[in-house]
């Protein structure tokens, strides 16, 4: 566990999420748009989206009906729309407009569960935090990280054995590691810095 975070830190020092934001409230909003889309997808729709509303007041003010045209090209956009006006709302109601940092109050706004108040806690404020997507349950199973089948096993078991002074980049380096090398179809394990170390029984063969 710590060799392969200590590759992963040498290769990428400061890794950074691929979700275009400005403070924390459009990060919110970004993480709750990207359910079930791409970051890419998201980045494209919310660029003009937030030169316009980077606050909850200013969100507010736009209203669902533009909201709602911004992001069309992202799935499930009618329901996200909803969501980002009434966790604005919300924000507004009962967080003085602020992002909270803690899990518990992240959980109680429309759209947000777990994983989403996970992300937020880590890249808006530097919280220790593993937020489990497909990428990271998928990485995690595979090299010998975690067995557990569910994302809060997996998060539970990152958790416990990632040595702390990784605890806050580690779901970024998973993640990226998932999305650009250890693949769900083809993994590309011949260029993988970790190949010799990862416990994965099938893997990739180099190119004749």
């Amino acid at each position: 566990m710590a060799e392969i975070f200590r590759r992963f830190s040498l290769a990428n020092p400061e890794p950074k999420g691929e979700l275009e934001h400005t403070n924390s409230y459009t990060l919110l909003v970004a993480v709750v748009l990207s359910a079930q889309a791409t970051d890419a997808g998201v980045n494209k729709a919310t660029r003009a989206l937030f030169e316009k509303a980077d606050t909850p007041q200013k969100m507010l003010a736009l209203g669902e009906d533009v909201v709602r045209e911004h992001i069309k090209s992202i799935g499930l956009f009618r329901a996200k729309a909803k969501n980002v006006i009434l966790l604005s709302e919300k924000l507004i109601r009962e967080f003085g407009g602020e992002v909270p940092q803690d899990r518990d109050a992240l959980e109680t706004l429309p759209g947000v569960g777990r994983k989403t108040a996970n992300v937020v806690m880590n890249v808006a404020f530097g919280a220790p935090t593993m937020a489990v997507d497909t990428h990271v349950l998928r990485v995690s199973n595979r090299i010998g990280l975690s067995s557990g089948k569910t994302p809060l096993q997996v998060e539970k078991d990152l958790l416990a054995k990632i040595p702390p002074e990784y605890g806050v980049p580690a779901h970024h380096w998973l993640i990226l590691h998932g999305r650009y090398v250890c693949k769900a179809r083809r993994p590309a394990c011949p260029t993988c810095l970790i190949r010799d170390i990862c416990r994965y029984p099938d893997k990739t063969p180099p190119a004749a």
